[in-house]
């Protein structure tokens, strides 16, 4: 079977090893750690990872590559599956990874909540993405998981990568972002929804994309937002994370 990099997986993988050292300083890898990785493709980061940590749980899509991640050390566990309906493994404290391009900010959002003994990312990602998960309110780079990385999490590194360190290059820049888990807030389910739905209609006003979402009425999320000091013609991305937070409270 192929080991080419698929299209449909958004794989690039590593070729410089000199990038390992980066992603190493980042992650702050220690002997206890037990790392989740997404997309190990050749596993040249997973024998990084192995060298360093307690554990690695490394989860691969593309069963032509189970020929290349062969032979890994023993505290390696395989498996093969779509980590976005697969379930994952639980005990892990830390998500390092070059992600598939194609699912990079749905796994980082969903493990937010749905792996909460991770306490530090350390991902490869494209650019856009990495700048877009701490960018600020009124910023065109601003959005829902813009919001919802940092209600969970502060940033602690980022390092702008070079498109020769993979094959295929890729045609846009990349980076690896590193950041550290603070605390979920109180009903982060509901704040998820709230939010979501808030930048699902972006050019609309929030009390509109509320509604059309089915979360408030216009009335409602009118109400709430005069609440928290913001008019009703308010748009999603002039809320501040935190304010996203008293929202939630002011439409309960």
């Amino acid at each position: 079977m192929s080991t080419r990099p698929k299209k449909e997986y958004g794989q690039h993988f590593l070729r410089d090893p000199n990038i390992l050292e980066v992603i190493g300083r980042l992650a702050d890898l220690g002997p206890d750690d037990v790392v989740l990785e997404i997309g190990p493709g050749h596993g040249v980061l997973t024998r990084f990872l192995a060298d360093r940590v307690h554990r690695v749980h490394a989860v691969e899509i593309d069963r032509a590559l189970e020929p290349a991640l062969g032979g890994l050390a023993e505290n390696v566990d395989i498996v093969f599956g779509d980590a976005l309906e697969i379930e994952l493994p639980g005990d892990a404290t830390k998500l390092v990874a070059n992600l598939p391009y194609n699912v990079a900010t749905p796994l980082v959002v969903e493990s937010l909540d749905g792996l909460p003994r991770i306490e530090l990312w350390c991902v490869m990602v494209q650019r856009e993405v990495a700048e877009r998960f701490f960018a600020q309110p009124g910023t065109k780079e601003y959005g829902a998981v813009s919001v919802l990385i940092q209600l969970a999490a502060q940033r602690t590194g980022f390092h702008a990568v070079s498109r020769t360190v993979f094959r295929p290059q890729p045609n846009v820049d990349s980076a690896v972002v590193a950041f550290r888990r603070t605390a979920l807030p109180a009903e982060y389910g509901r704040v998820k929804q709230v939010v979501t739905a808030a930048f699902a209609h972006r050019r609309k006003t929030l009390p509109n994309s509320l509604a059309l979402a089915g979360v408030a009425s216009r009335e409602e999320a009118a109400d709430a937002l005069v609440v928290i000091g913001h008019r009703a013609e308010t748009r999603a991305e002039a809320l501040a994370p935190a304010e996203f937070v008293a929202l939630k409270d002011a439409l309960a």
